[in-house]
């Protein structure tokens, strides 16, 4: 194959993971997506393999997170080329793990690549969750979250088995393209995929099996509970600004009061909803707290928040919960922050960057996985649940810890209007069905402007607003449905297997390799 025909076989596996993502919702595309890059990189050089796996990660990240440099320009106030610059250098980051990916398959000899590869591409995804804080948008499994038989093995192996399961499907359509041409791989090819197709039928079966459970009127559950969830769709330029404070929050409050009409067990604003420091507010504060009295609810909001050390003030992004007699019976400071956007990493060397965050202030992470608890004054029943801020929700280890402490179920508050009218909040929302299902339980999510929604333990979006309007959406859960699943009291221990798995593996190559030299030296 000649040069030209490798790179546009590289641009196209880079266009294919595009559109599998929410924005296009070609998902269907996720299980052929990476054939054009195998079929590339099956007699490259590792140098050529490492090339052009960064040319289809690079297209395939840019054209995902296109909208960081919206989020950076229009909300954030950076210039234009920096905006772009940053979203070139963050490509270029994530592009890093795919050239890694197919240099190391190059490296590795014939029938070991084709084992090897799904067990290092989710090998990958699992440093990319943890290396530098973790950025794992775009992890290829959420490209299924609407084919809900498929994803159901999340409670078992996180969303890293769906992935593994693509690449899997994807190396077993590359191999048998190869052996139309290569008639002494037919067998092995054969045996690679009918493997393939056994995981496939199995993990569909599971996930129509689990489904039917949770449709099923004899699963056990507490009463069911009712939410509502508020989206103020305010403006980004007027969030802060003090003479819009007014107007503000009493969008908020006439939505709620919509809202209480359907006397709601908890009502939910989203994250930084209040833009005034709650506890120490004397205008605002009380209004807040008479506010939960006459809508008869427990009230979830977003507000900044501050403690008084002896280093001085420390800022955190923080979540009240009001009682229905206007009580704070607790708070949640947001763990895991939004680098450059939160804060800055590494301030000393990036000093340069301070402007990035002006408008945002720079909070420290909290250190509590709080559970709520809100009670049923007619049933006396109990219900706990935890709260994520924002892309916390992204982080499958750090949600599923909040379950494993007690929550029967999650809330999420964000501010996506950073992304605009994107497909970010789209794609911030097929991470969150993942969460419902590794963890089995329902998931509210309210942000300032959509997507707000409630999805059930099976990962199905029951409701869901629109993106950039005013509104609110009330909706029932179910709590106490099932035990906690084998991801929310394990984690990742399929992804640390398919690491294991994955060193062996290359071991075993460089051995064949090096054995197969010395035999061939004598």
């Amino acid at each position: 194959m000649s040069n030209y025909k490798l790179y546009l076989a590289s641009l196209l596996s880079g266009i294919f993971l595009i559109s599998i993502f929410p924005g296009f919702n070609f998902e269907i595309l996720a299980w052929v997506s990476l054939v054009p890059l195998f079929i590339a990189t099956r007699r490259t050089s590792p140098l050529t393999s490492l090339k052009l796996g960064f040319i289809a990660g690079f297209v395939f990240y840019s054209g995902v997170i296109y909208w960081i440099v919206i989020a950076m320009t229009k909300y954030g106030g950076i210039p234009l080329p920096i905006g772009i610059a940053v979203l070139i250098l963050l490509s270029g980051y994530l592009a890093i793990y795919v050239s890694i990916f197919t240099y190391l398959l190059s490296l590795t000899s014939y029938p070991l690549k084709y084992i090897l590869a799904p067990f290092l591409w989710v090998s990958l995804e699992l440093i990319r969750s943890h290396f530098l804080t973790g950025f794992p948008w775009a992890s290829l499994g959420y490209s299924q979250f609407k084919i809900l038989p498929i994803i159901q093995a999340a409670d078992i192996t996180g969303v890293y088995g769906v992935s593994f399961i693509i690449v899997m499907v994807n190396t077993a359509t590359a191999s048998f393209i190869e052996s139309i041409y290569e008639k002494d791989r037919r067998r092995f090819v054969t045996r690679y995929i009918l493997v393939t197709a056994f995981l496939i039928i199995t993990s569909s079966a599971y996930g129509f099996w689990k489904l039917s459970l949770f449709n099923s009127p004899l699963t056990t559950h507490h009463s069911p509970l009712k939410i509502a969830l508020i989206q103020g769709n305010i403006e980004q330029n007027r969030k802060w600004d003090d003479s819009y404070q007014s107007e503000v929050f009493d969008a908020h409050v006439n939505l709620t009061m919509q809202a209480s009409r359907e006397k709601p067990d908890l009502i939910v604003w989203p994250e930084s909803a209040t833009p005034f420091y709650f506890q120490a507010d004397r205008n605002f504060g009380p209004k807040m707290i008479e506010l939960a009295k006459n809508s008869g609810s427990f009230m979830l909001f977003g507000t900044p928040g501050y403690e008084i050390k002896d280093n001085g003030v420390v800022s955190y992004n923080r979540a009240y919960l009001l009682s229905r007699e206007g009580d704070v019976v607790g708070k949640y400071d947001k763990i895991h922050l939004v680098p450059f956007g939160e804060y800055v990493p590494l301030r000393k060397i990036l000093f340069f960057i301070d402007k990035m965050v002006e408008g945002v202030g720079e909070y420290k992470s909290g250190e509590e996985y709080t559970i709520f608890e809100i009670r049923n004054p007619k049933s006396k029943i109990q219900n706990f649940f935890g709260t994520l801020i924002c892309f916390e929700v992204i982080f499958p280890d750090l949600v599923r810890r909040f379950v494993k402490n007690g929550a029967e179920f999650l809330v999420n508050i964000t501010n996506d209007g950073w992304y605009g009218k994107t497909a970010a909040s789209s794609q911030h929302i097929a991470m969150v069905a993942f969460r419902a299902v590794e963890n089995r339980i329902p998931v509210v999510r309210a942000a300032n402007t959509g997507i707000s929604g409630i999805i059930e333990p099976t990962g199905k979006i029951a409701k869901e607003t629109d993106i950039f309007v005013a509104t609110y959406v009330t909706g029932e859960i179910n709590t106490g449905l099932l035990q906690k699943t084998f991801y929310t009291q394990y984690g990742d221990v399929f992804a640390y297997i398919c690491s294991i798995v994955t060193i062996l593996l290359i071991l075993l190559s460089r051995y064949a390799k090096n054995n197969n030299y010395r035999t061939a030296s004598l």
